[in-house]
């Protein structure tokens, strides 16, 4: 048997839902959270296995690699910004919480922003933190290691 409050929850849930902001852009604290990991990677990379003779030259290539993917997506980024559409225009006012608990447009459907944003963003952390606990453990190894 379904009571009135049950039918009220659910248009009350239905209306919250039409109110959600969609959204087909990030937030910038999700592009400077891309950045900040970005930057852990490299620098876990040279603190930890930045003594060998070659592999300064292959980090120094690394480097450079992600350097540039990032100098890139900001260019892109940067244009995109200049070149929108009055009525798609990013509003800078918008808050992170409000942001979050809108929508994200992608090319396959809808999505909460948060599911979003840690889809995104949780492969640049596994790789940035997961580098670092890796050179931790190499670390702890070579100093146990008898010469």
């Amino acid at each position: 048997m379904i009571t009135q409050d049950k039918i009220t929850q659910d248009e009350s849930r239905q209306e919250n839902q039409r109110n959600r902001p969609r959204l087909s852009h990030l937030h910038p604290v999700l592009y400077w959270t891309i950045i900040g990991l970005v930057v852990w990677f490299a620098v876990s990379a040279w603190t930890f296995f930045g003594a060998e003779g070659y592999m300064d030259l292959l980090l120094v290539v690394v480097t450079g690699f992600l350097f540039m993917t990032i100098a890139i997506l900001s260019a892109i980024w940067l244009v995109s910004r200049k070149y929108q559409r009055p009525a798609v225009a990013w509003d800078e006012s918008i808050s992170f919480h409000d942001w979050a608990s809108g929508e994200f447009e992608t090319c396959q459907g809808r999505r909460k922003a948060t599911e979003a944003a840690v889809e995104i963003v949780v492969p640049i952390a596994a790789v940035a933190f997961g580098l670092m606990a890796i050179g931790i453990v190499f670390h702890f190894i070579a100093s146990a290691a008898p010469l």
